[in-house]
């Protein structure tokens, strides 16, 4: 009763604000819009979805654009004039007609696309630089941004290059809401609306949770899918997802190079070469190596990845592809610096812990996958499988507390082995359907997967002897003997898992103006933990019933305002089903509540601003017992609060932005085994700004400005150690020489501020980097 109440708030807040919104645009217009309706269609009269429409006026230099949904068709609001009107759709041939929109009223239009030659270069009109107009992943079938109820960011290859990023925690630096977590420095972790995982992420929407630092080489785009994302991807995702979507072997030949340098070391080349084969087949294949130092003394990194991949389109209805990655990190373990009296201690940024020589991760990743579709009437079959093998292995030196008189830090060590091996396998049937006044995109799926895990750790003995040493607090370095041995409570076990998942949704136009969007999941998480040191077996069943309810009103076609709904479920064992025990065994999965209402409004055709105001419950976290400190109850929960905006898109022809604002209030609201009610959560700062800025000064010379500004968070749950807030200025320069060369350089940390990025716990503190410059020589042929 209660879910319901807040739930009709909820929808009474977004019709107000339709109402007022609509009002003020209505009022702001001016100038009469006149409908430009139609349906594209194949030489056989099929519907052809995801085509994209430009209408230019001719008289202006006013555009507009639309991608055509489930049924082929499209719809524009342009003032009167005269218009040239293109169509475009991977596959076909572009098809241009002149259009002259009037007042005497709206006449659908309906076009016929040729099948094109598989070597024709398809341009995507209209979303700007950074922009992205539609995307699979949130809804399993291609849906315009807009219209899914959901606060989505959307990273760009563009982007990716413009501004000369690498990996995971670069990404999301620029993005609202997401924080990068240390992740022990040695794997990609976030924290997504105060939910912290190093599980949520996904290839191309199959699950890819190795433990890993993720290179962007191969990269399309980069998506983050805020809020409980179960009903689409399963288990977990409590406060959202990061989606990597690869490049594929498309039939337009591609030969990029990237070769780039710069201080403390940094060396790294990238290449990206496709060609089709006939007109049938078409291969591409990526690859990167980088050997680079860091501002961090004795610390370095070397990484190798290649990605081949291959299409085959026997028809135009079909399309196979096979893709594979193999990818290799070797780097020096850096678990940052510690804390004294609440604060990061005041060392050096270049100041290391432990014996460098004796520290190292190293991870190795093989992924195989493979994508059968097909299109049969208005059914569209897609069946996904993947493989991965994950091999990762670390031996670090951890820094503890400081002696009162800040003389003497306290290390450990210890080393830990993971081996994981995951087969999924996801089949989606979708089809559009029509009843009565209504029109229906309909998606019925089945995921299977198998994982196989296992754990070894190892604990640090200095001489010997003893767990534990201390060093000067000015030079922690040490080169103090250290034997690794199994303790008594090192992990040495075996984990099965077995998964099975059947998932319904309907995407329901109950007018132009409302949609629909409403989904459940059912999760079947069968686990089976072997602790190989003692032969006890445990097991444990969850089955998970995750539903998904979002409502959009569209008072005009590029302004949409959206309430939704969703709840997902993390089993007993945790994001990374490392440890299962008697007292977790009989634990009942954690659970996360959404509710969201936002606006997205896309102001001009090449430039979106959207918000959100959300809260999320996590419920069923784990507490001591007040009156039995040996047992465990589940009545442990966290709210957090927050507000987003963001923007993307391109101002003028010649200038670019993208960034936003989150404000974030994450909180205990129940005892916790962590923490009592009221303690904020770790690495949320209240306050977090971004944005970025490229501007093409000269037609050959361009130059990109960008700010990073986080409020104080604090590094662990206690909040007894604060990391201040900063400010943070980037900048960028670019040199076209022709269409065949570009030079680029990357400045971070303009100002050279000094400051503190994130962190592991209260002893574990990275120091964001100083000013750092990179010059990157861009070829393509």
């Amino acid at each position: 009763m209660k879910t319901s109440k807040r739930l009709l708030n909820f929808l009474s807040l977004l019709l107000f604000i339709t109402l007022a919104c609509s009002a003020h645009i209505g009022a702001q217009t001016g100038v009469p819009l006149y409908r430009v309706q139609g349906r594209i269609v194949d030489v056989n009269n099929a519907v052809v979805t995801e085509a994209k429409i430009s209408l230019k006026a001719t008289a202006a230099q006013s555009s507009f654009s639309a991608v055509t949904d489930a049924y082929g068709e499209f719809s524009l609001e342009v003032p009167e004039g005269d218009y040239s009107l293109t169509v475009s759709a991977d596959g076909f041939a572009r098809e241009s007609q002149r259009l002259s929109v009037r007042q005497t009223g709206e006449t659908p239009l309906e076009i016929s696309l040729d099948v094109g030659t598989f070597d024709a270069v398809v341009t995507v009109t209209g979303t700007g630089e950074y922009g992205t107009e539609l995307i699979t992943s949130a809804t399993k079938t291609d849906t315009p941004l807009i219209n899914i109820p959901q606060s989505i960011s959307v990273v760009s290859k563009q982007q990716i290059i413009d501004q000369g990023l690498s990996g995971i925690s670069d990404v999301v630096r620029y993005l609202p809401g997401i924080t990068a977590h240390q992740g022990e420095n040695n794997r990609d972790q976030l924290v997504i609306r105060g939910q912290s995982s190093s599980a949520d992420f996904y290839v191309n929407g199959v699950r890819d949770d190795g433990q890993y630092f993720r290179d962007l080489y191969n990269l399309d785009r980069v998506e983050a899918l805020k809020g409980p994302n179960a009903m689409v991807f399963g288990r977990g995702g409590g406060g959202g997802v990061i989606n990597r979507v690869t490049k594929q072997a498309e039939f337009a030949p591609i030969s990029e190079f990237t070769f780039q340098g710069g201080m403390f070391g940094n060396k790294r080349v990238t290449g990206d070469f496709g060609r089709p084969l006939g007109n049938k087949f078409a291969y591409r294949a990526n690859g990167v190596f980088e050997d680079s130092d860091s501002f961090r003394k004795f610390v370095g990194l070397q990484r190798f990845g290649i990605a081949p991949a291959i299409t085959f389109t026997p028809d135009a209805k079909t399309r196979f592809t096979l893709a594979y990655e193999y990818f290799r990190d070797r780097r020096t373990a850096d678990r940052g610096i510690t804390s004294f009296a609440g604060r990061p201690a005041n060392v050096a940024r270049s100041t290391y812990y432990g014996n460098p020589d004796n520290s190292h991760v190293k991870a190795d990743v093989s992924v195989l996958a493979g994508t059968f579709e097909r299109q049969i009437g208005r059914l569209n079959l897609r069946n996904r499988t993947q493989y991965g093998d994950f091999e990762r292995f670390y031996q670090n030196y951890v820094p503890g507390s400081v002696n009162t008189a800040g003389t003497l830090v306290t290390l450990s060590a210890y080393n830990n082995a993971t081996g994981r091996k995951n087969l999924f396998n996801q089949t989606d049937l979708t089809m559009a359907v029509e009843t009565g006044i209504f029109r229906h995109t309909l998606l019925a799926g089945f995921e299977f997967g198998r994982q196989n895990t296992e754990n070894f750790r190892q604990t640090g003995y200095f001489n010997n002897t003893s767990t534990s040493t201390q060093v000067a607090f000015e030079n922690p370095v040490t080169a103090v003997p250290v034997t690794f041995r199994q303790s008594a409570t090192d992990a040495d076990n075996t984990i099965r898992l077995n998964l099975a998942a059947g998932y319904v949704q309907d995407q329901i136009e109950i007018t132009r103006f409302v949609q629909v969007v409403a989904g459940v999941r059912y999760d079947y998480f069968d686990l089976n933990y072997h602790n190989n040191r003692g032969g006890q077996d445990l097991s444990r069943i969850d089955k998970f019933v995750s539903p998904r309810f979002g409502l959009v009103l569209k008072p005009v076609e590029q302004l949409s305002l959206y309430g939704s709904y969703s709840v997902s479920y993390l089993p007993s064992s945790g994001d990374q089903f490392s440890l299962l025990t008697n007292v977790t065994q009989q634990v009942k999965p954690e659970s996360f509540e959404n509710y969201e209402v936002g606006v997205k409004w896309n102001i001009r055709h090449n430039i979106s601003l959207t918000s959100a105001l959300y809260r999320l419950d996590r419920t069923n976290t784990r507490a001591t017992d007040p009156n039995d400190p040996t047992r465990i109850i589940q009545t442990g929960s966290q709210r957090t609060n927050g507000f987003e905006v963001g923007v993307n898109g391109s101002i003028t022809d010649k200038w670019s932005m993208v960034g936003g604002y989150a404000f974030q209030d994450a909180f205990i609201t129940s005892a916790t085994t962590a923490a009592i009610a009221g303690k904020q959560v770790a690495q949320v700062p209240h306050h977090s700004f971004t944005l970025w800025n490229k501007y093409q000064l000269l037609p050959r010379l361009g130059l990109g400005l960008g700010l990073v500004n986080r409020s104080d968070m604090f590094a662990a749950i206690d909040n007894s150690v604060v990391l201040p807030g900063y400010t943070r200025a980037d900048a960028a320069a670019y040199y076209t020489f022709n269409e065949n060369w570009r030079l680029q350089a990357n400045i971070e940390n303009v100002l050279n501020r000094r400051y503190f990025v994130n962190a592991n716990n209260n002893t574990n503190i990275s120091f964001g980097s100083p000013t750092a410059v990179r010059v990157g020589l861009v070829a393509r042929f």
